[in-house]
């Protein structure tokens, strides 16, 4: 389970990385979030 949640941590970083360069929308980093959330079985953001 600790791998897993380093593993989306870092994906999450990327895509904010992503977002935060302009490289992705809104939209796409919401509907990518949301999809990392669902594949690793995260129930809650604390971070939003």
């Amino acid at each position: 389970m600790e791998k897993k949640l380093i593993r989306y941590s870092m994906q999450i970083a990327m895509l904010n990385q992503l977002l935060a360069r302009k490289m992705i929308s809104e939209k796409e980093y919401a509907l990518v979030k949301s999809k990392l959330m669902q594949d690793y079985n995260i129930v809650s953001d604390i971070t939003a």
